[in-house]
């Protein structure tokens, strides 16, 4: 995984306790932010499936001149 994309992780995972926990006091919210909560997650999942995809692609490409060698 790149480092820009462990950065926006990192962001990502810290945004879902600052759903659920006042800033300020540290105390749970009584409405929870469920928007902050579900946009971490769906950004967390979407980085997970486009490095997995990038790295599909990168061991194809390298398979492709691997046999292109020979």
């Amino acid at each position: 995984m790149d480092k820009y994309l462990l950065v926006v992780m990192g962001v990502l995972m810290i945004g879902i306790p600052i759903a659920f926990l006042e800033s300020s006091t540290g105390e749970l919210r009584d409405p929870p932010l469920f928007p902050l909560f579900w946009v971490s997650i769906g950004g967390i999942i979407v980085i997970i499936v486009y490095s997995s995809y990038k790295n599909k692609k990168a061991t194809q490409k390298a398979n492709r001149e691997r046999r292109r060698r020979k």
